[in-house]
């Protein structure tokens, strides 16, 4: 796995629990206040989309997670 593919599942993971908790048809709806971390994902990867920098990512690369994977020629 890499850093990159690692931030699009952490991000996928975290927008639907966070849809899970905040609409009220959900069977484990807590409240609708657990939208705003989904518009804070959803922000988060659109400033990584233009800058690439992200919080997340260098986690992972302290973690030891490489960047990318060597290309086969």
């Amino acid at each position: 796995m890499t850093v990159e593919r690692l931030i699009r599942i952490f991000a996928g993971i975290f927008i639907l629990l966070s849809l899970a908790l905040g609409v009220e048809a959900s069977p484990i709806f807590v409240s609708q206040w657990w939208l705003a971390f989904t518009a804070f994902v959803g922000a988060n990867l659109l400033q990584f989309g233009f800058t690439n920098v992200c919080p997340l990512g260098w986690i992972l690369k302290k973690a030891g997670v490489p960047e990318s994977r060597p290309v086969c020629s």
